[in-house]
């Protein structure tokens, strides 16, 4: 019989420096072939950059503000009925939320060209706290898909 899925949320450690359990999942999200030091180098010497540019503002406050600006409330999936797929727009789960802003942050700031990734990832979190930038489009474009597929709502029994 196969194993029953253990959620890896108990085990996250916060990160050292800010003892913040949200930065440690924002460096385990960075994190490539295994190299945690590197994206923990990575977060702080954005961090670092934020507190620099925002001086009058806390920069774990701005991390966990704009991670909160770029949770999306509602996305669209797909559903087949009768014959037809629809997309149905449904409320995003709090877990799926965090990640999704996190996905979108780092692509966001990898997509950028012609700077150290400390610097467009600070970039990008300065204009996720501001409500601008590439992830903070990303983000309305999927709520502006959920809003013009409300007519489909009603499909939304079946999930």
């Amino acid at each position: 019989m196969a194993k029953k899925f253990e959620s890896t949320e108990v085990y996250l450690e916060p990160d050292p420096r800010y003892r913040s359990k949200l930065v440690g999942k924002l460096v385990n999200a960075v994190l490539r072939r295994g190299k945690k030091d590197l994206a923990q180098r990575l977060v702080y010497q954005a961090m670092d950059i934020i507190a620099e540019k925002m001086p009058e503002k806390d920069s774990l406050e701005v991390v966990k503000t704009a991670i909160n600006n770029l949770k999306p409330v509602v996305e669209t999936r797909s559903k087949r009925v009768g014959g037809q797929t629809y997309q149905v727009p449904m409320e995003v789960n709090r877990k799926r939320q965090q990640s999704l802003a996190f996905r979108w942050l780092l692509d966001a700031a990898r997509a950028k060209k012609g700077k150290p990734m400390y610097d467009k990832l600070a970039a990008e979190l300065i204009d996720a706290y501001n409500k601008t930038g590439a992830a903070m489009q990303t983000r309305e474009n999927v709520h502006k898909m959920a809003d013009a597929n409300r007519a489909f709502a009603h499909f939304a029994w079946g999930r």
